[in-house]
């Protein structure tokens, strides 16, 4: 019989399939991913139908050695993938079948499908980098955290609309981050829990008449329970979009900060000096020392959202249960896992390395009239001054300071005074930049004692994210 007539399925044809068709079906080229985990879950399999009577108990040993045998060969390299093979499940099968012999290879499948063979594969995989994934978030978080500590006193303009706005604290924007990628983490793992359920067993897509137990099979690869519907099990791709999502939010994040470090690093800020290390230089201009990890990471983010929607497009139409469609839903996800990884691993190194330089932040700070705000509150809050009228009276302190060629917070007593009567010498301490950050005492606000306490919330979270 020629090859392509021995493929699993073939007893219900009688010519050989297309070489067109051959490649176009075939997954194995990316699906080879899984390899750890088909062998994982066939081997759990295996065991479940040897304590149910279905194998014999030596019959069930010697395929559990088989596929020890066959992983041994993947990992060393001396294993050939074959397009004919289709996919990892039967390259893996197959292999097995040619070292324990074909009969016994044969058994295994026995109370399964390739649908939900591939359901449980893919699923562990993306279980195991959700906790991947959280941990590198939880290193990152770690790093800022770290860094936050260290800048409690770095005075910097904060922005809205990209303009000057209030001052605050480097540890105060470092901490924004920080808690931004804490909520990343918390959907990893809530994923996780959410999906940690085996869906071996269900077969096509209507469960087995052989009296398994799948049970057994969760408990074997460390699952909290089993999947409730047959059906639902082999057509359920939530999961991989589930991660896809959480990627896409992670990558914002991260390109939001990437995208400050790129702006910091220009000429024009100055507020931060990337290592040699994670900069690269030009082909022309020997002067150039450029971004491009950050720039970088900004841009694969782009990527990793068009994986989501691709997705998204592909399950959107499906009716149930299983469709040869649902094949493209993991290229999308390895992409997706292989630039998060590499993404967090980058920044977190970068983000340990770079300088901050304090003094261009703080020279940055007396421009734009950061304590224009403080200002208008002193009026509120001492002279019992309407806040429109305040705000009405600060906007002709600053027109007065700009007329004069200076910042706001540069303003004396008399100067002040000839702008409105309300502001007298007691206004001047309220134009402090650093008085006016320590002003926000407010729970999340940037006081340092406020921002310590972020940071101690932090620290204990760390502490416990990590047992």
């Amino acid at each position: 019989m020629q090859e392509s007539l021995k493929k699993m399925w073939s007893g219900r044809f009688s010519g050989e399939s297309s070489e067109l068709l051959e490649e176009f079906n075939a997954s194995i080229d990316f699906d080879k991913n899984l390899y750890r985990e088909d062998i994982a879950g066939s081997k759990a399999h295996a065991k479940m139908l040897g304590a149910c009577g279905i194998l014999k108990p030596e019959e069930a040993a010697t395929i559990v050695a088989g596929l020890d045998a066959v992983l041994a060969q993947i990992e060393e390299g001396k294993f050939e993938f074959k397009t004919a093979d289709e996919d990892i499940h039967m390259a893996v099968e197959k292999r097995l079948s040619e070292l324990i012999g074909s009969e016994l290879g044969g058994r295994l499948h026995t109370a399964r499908s390739r649908n939900d063979q591939v359901a449980l594969d893919f699923r562990l995989y993306v279980l195991r980098q959700d906790e991947q994934i959280a941990r590198q978030i939880r290193e990152f978080i770690a790093t800022l955290t770290s860094l936050a500590g260290a800048h409690l006193d770095t005075l910097m303009p904060g922005y809205t609309h990209l303009q000057h706005a209030q001052p605050v604290s480097l540890a105060y924007h470092l901490l924004a981050y920080a808690f931004m990628f804490k909520r990343d983490f918390e959907r990893f793992i809530s994923s996780h829990e959410r999906n940690n359920l085996c869906p071996l067993g269900s077969a096509a897509l209507a469960g087995t008449p052989h009296p398994i137990r799948r049970e057994l099979v969760a408990q074997e690869l460390n699952f909290a329970g089993i999947t409730q519907n047959a059906m639902d099990s082999v057509s359920d791709r939530d999961f991989a979009l589930e991660i896809l999502f959480n990627i896409s939010v992670l990558m914002t994040h991260a390109s939001r900060l990437c995208e400050e470090l790129i702006l910091w690093s220009s000429q024009e800020f100055g507020f931060v000096t990337i290592s040699d290390a994670y900069s690269t230089g030009s082909s022309i201009m020997p002067q150039k020392k450029n971004p491009d990890v950050a720039e970088l990471i900004r841009g694969k983010t782009g990527r990793v959202n068009g994986n989501l929607i691709a997705l998204l497009t592909t399950m959107k139409g499906l009716p149930l249960a299983y469709n040869k469609d649902m094949q493209e839903d993991k290229e999308g996800v390895f992409d997706s896992v292989r630039t998060a990884t590499s993404s967090l691993a980058i920044l977190n190194a970068m983000m340990k390395e770079a300088k901050f330089n304090e003094q261009n932040m703080l020279a940055a700070t007396k421009k734009g009239h950061l304590s224009a705000t403080d200002l208008a509150d002193y009026l509120v809050r001492k002279k019992n001054v309407p806040f429109r009228t305040a705000h009405f009276i600060t906007g002709k302190a600053v027109a007065h300071a700009e007329s004069l060629g200076v910042d706001l917070s540069e303003l004396n007593a008399a100067q002040l005074k000839s702008v409105d009567e309300n502001l007298d010498e007691n206004a001047v301490k309220f134009l402090n930049l650093h008085a006016s950050k320590e002003a926000r005492t407010s729970a999340g606000g940037t006081a340092n004692a406020s921002v310590r306490k972020q940071i101690k919330q932090l620290e204990s979270w760390l502490a416990k994210s990590g047992d």
